[in-house]
């Protein structure tokens, strides 16, 4: 097949989905497919040459330790909002399909779903609607509760009001210690962890570098679990333990800096309830094709989902591939099972 890769984009996750690209890129070439690999945002390859299909392996990218300078993107390259380049609806067109290796942004809040469904072009991933509804924190939330998910309790802002007016807001709804997290973001990019009104102050300074409106949630102590779901299949869970702080953007993505126990050591008991409320948050959320959920394990053995992802990772230190690696599904046959699962997809629906 002709696989287009898109990845990068206008995000704050922008290196994270290069690195991903970079590496699916050379999964499905390994495969004997066709394979090119563009920016959503410049139009270039993710090493800045001209886009084409070929069978040779690219370069791996590398995520950078601090979270890209979209400013100075925008200037550089003097395309300033503008979401997608000209010259990506002509490589879609010429794609048997398109793996969607965005984070954030476009890519995973259903506006480039919804692109590609008028279209009738396969892709990776979930639909428009359960992007949408995965990716607003609050909307997904909501949906979780109503659905009897447990989820930490929250509250959302927008930060137009004053930064005084919701840090009061918050100190009287949600207290202390608490989550501030930008409402739309992944990758933990503007999320801080809070004990006092000083602190409070500067996460919400930290979360309006991305976004006006915020969540507040409170922090639940734990441990860090993540469930990953490839089809109908429910893969093998993952402990999550930094070596210091807490699993931030730098943690995540620099090596040695978490550890990952998978599978995670979890009585009977404790795994098939995460596996319940994993296969209802991804029916609720309007799920397809695979995703990753975000708990913390409290001392009672009650797991509070954090979120949904839609697109998880795909680096050396990401966590689906690893779920998958422990089910006896290598990174290459994980990739090429996504795009076929898209193809699958749309020839269900047209």
């Amino acid at each position: 097949m002709k696989i287009l890769v898109l990845a990068g984009g206008l995000s704050p996750e922008r290196d994270v989905s290069l690195t991903s690209g970079s590496l699916i890129a050379g999964a499905l070439a390994r495969k004997g497919h066709e394979v090119c690999t563009v920016d959503l945002y410049t139009g270039r390859s993710i090493h800045g040459d001209i886009p084409q299909f070929s069978c040779k392996p690219i370069q791996p990218y590398t995520v950078g330790k601090e979270v890209p300078d979209l400013e100075s993107l925008m200037q550089q390259t003097g395309f300033g909002h503008r979401r997608i380049a000209p010259n990506i609806p002509d490589l879609w067109k010429s794609a048997d399909a398109i793996f969607i290796a965005l984070h954030g942004d476009v890519g995973e809040n259903g506006q480039l779903q919804a692109l590609l469904d008028m279209e009738c072009i396969p892709y990776t991933g979930t639909g428009y609607a359960g992007s949408l509804l995965a990716m607003d924190k609050d909307l997904s939330k909501q949906l979780l509760a109503r659905a009897g998910i447990p989820t930490p309790p929250w509250i959302t802002c927008r930060l137009a009001e004053g930064h005084e007016a919701v840090a009061g807001k918050i100190e009287a709804e949600i207290g202390y210690p608490c989550v501030i997290k930008p409402c739309s973001c992944g990758s933990s990019v503007g999320v801080s962890l809070v004990h006092h009104h000083e602190e409070l102050l500067a996460a919400l300074s930290a979360a309006n570098a991305y976004e006006d409106t915020i969540l507040a949630e409170r922090l639940i102590r734990g441990r860090e679990l993540t469930v990953s779901i490839m089809g109908n299949q429910v893969l093998p869970p993952v402990e999550i333990i930094p070596k210091e702080g807490f699993y931030d953007y730098y943690n995540k993505y620099q090596a040695g800096c978490t550890q990952e126990v998978c599978p995670a050591p979890l009585t009977e008991e404790e795994w098939q309830r995460l596996k319940e409320l994993s296969l209802a948050a991804f029916r609720v959320l309007r799920l397809r094709g695979y995703a990753r959920f975000d708990y913390i394990m409290d001392d009672h053995a009650t797991p509070w989902c954090l979120e949904a992802n839609t697109l998880p990772g795909m680096t050396p230190l990401s966590l689906l591939p690893l779920s998958a690696k422990a089910a006896g599904l290598d990174y290459d046959s994980l990739c090429e099972q996504m795009v076929l699962m898209a193809v699958e997809n749309i020839s269900k629906n047209y």
